[in-house]
């Protein structure tokens, strides 16, 4: 169903535009080529190797960082549309917006912050700027991949539960709509899918769920005492949740931008509030679903087992590496003359896949 392109939403017209002036394409839009940017690019093909909750590998069945931003991209593309938004451009943000993870998530995260407390600290979405901006280096006539202003803008912008504060580097500008739209993608995303991942893994016991207003609410949506098959019971009440949250934003923030009267994206980006949101009653439903999968999934031994080694882990790679900085491409070694040692070296290890992390550990004396 095509729906009409509102004032308000970002267009090729509106936009301002790349850092450098580039042609346009003859049959794709610029937002289309940021996406086909982000999709091409060397951190992306890399999340697949990158934890979601689970280190890939111990079960194929689990998400990565990979299928987790396309996941978050579906549910993007989907209000977006439905709003009469820029898909694409929400795309491309929902696509990139963990460009910049470490191997190992959050613990590995929260540990480069740690190990870099006295260079300026380590924060992903910061990182993922950073990326699309300076690290990729694909064009021989600059550096990065040279996003439009409002992509990059739903980069730096990007917010979720567990995110850490940042610094505003775009002037106090609010973001597009298309950017708010990624982090309440990412939000339903990242908590329906964990929670199927730990049901799927038995940490998560249907029991301890019962006390869930929104998993309640998806199981009476779905009638799930009628699918006898577990496994499918589950995923179906993981749907159920995702369809309830993605329906209601689509009415709350119709019901927001109706209110607010804003006109156009410099209405928006001067606005002092989102537009996108949850209702508050199924927002409270939210919480009360990430307080349970913080205390009860990533919290869970088998969880924190994996997360107290990283500690360990990154330590000492970032301790041999800035002892001996050949060990890195001749590419990272010219930005450490440039950049600063340590700034260069924490790009190289959040860089990595959780494999290639640890094999390069194997070379630590």
């Amino acid at each position: 169903m095509v729906q009409e392109i509102k004032s308000y939403a970002v267009t090729d017209a509106l936009s301002k535009g790349r850092k450098f002036a580039e042609a346009g394409h003859r049959y794709r839009s610029n937002f289309e080529r940021d996406r086909d940017r982000v999709i091409h690019s060397v951190a992306f093909r890399r999340l697949e190797g990158k934890t979601q909750v689970f280190t890939p590998g111990v079960n194929d069945s689990y998400r990565n960082r990979l299928t987790h931003s396309i996941e978050v991209a579906q549910i993007g593309r989907t209000i977006a549309r439905t709003l009469g938004l820029n898909e694409t451009l929400a795309e491309a943000i929902c696509l990139a917006h963990d460009l910049g993870h470490s191997p190992f998530g959050h613990a590995g995260e929260s540990e480069l912050n740690s190990i870099m407390k006295d260079f300026g600290g380590f924060e992903h979405n910061r990182q993922s700027l950073r990326i699309v901006d300076f690290l990729e280096h694909p064009y021989p006539e600059f550096m990065g991949l040279n996003l439009m202003y409002e992509t990059r803008l739903g980069i730096a912008k990007h917010e979720s539960t567990y995110d850490s504060p940042k610094d505003d580097i775009f002037d106090g500008a609010n973001c597009s709509m298309e950017g708010q739209i990624a982090g309440v993608a990412d939000r339903v995303a990242y908590n329906c899918h964990d929670l199927e991942d730990g049901l799927l893994a038995g940490i998560i016991k249907v029991d301890q769920l019962k006390e869930l207003e929104i998993f309640n609410h998806a199981r009476d949506k779905i009638n799930a005492e009628r699918i006898e098959d577990g496994l499918i019971r589950n995923t179906r009440t993981a749907k159920a949740i995702i369809d309830i949250l993605v329906s209601d934003c689509i009415e709350t923030s119709r019901g927001k931008i109706k209110d607010s009267a804003v006109e156009t994206v410099e209405d928006v980006l001067t606005l002092g509030e989102n537009l996108i949101a949850i209702s508050a009653a199924n927002d409270e439903r939210l919480k009360q679903l990430e307080d349970f999968l913080f205390n009860n999934f990533y919290l869970h031994e088998k969880i924190r087992q994996t997360s107290d080694k990283v500690k360990i882990w990154l330590n000492d790679l970032f301790a041999m590496i800035c002892e001996r900085p050949t060990i890195m491409p001749r590419y990272f070694q010219n930005l450490a003359e440039k950049e600063g040692a340590e700034r260069v070296v924490c790009d190289y290890i959040a860089g990595m896949t959780d494999r290639f992390c640890l094999k390069m550990l194997e070379k630590v004396d």
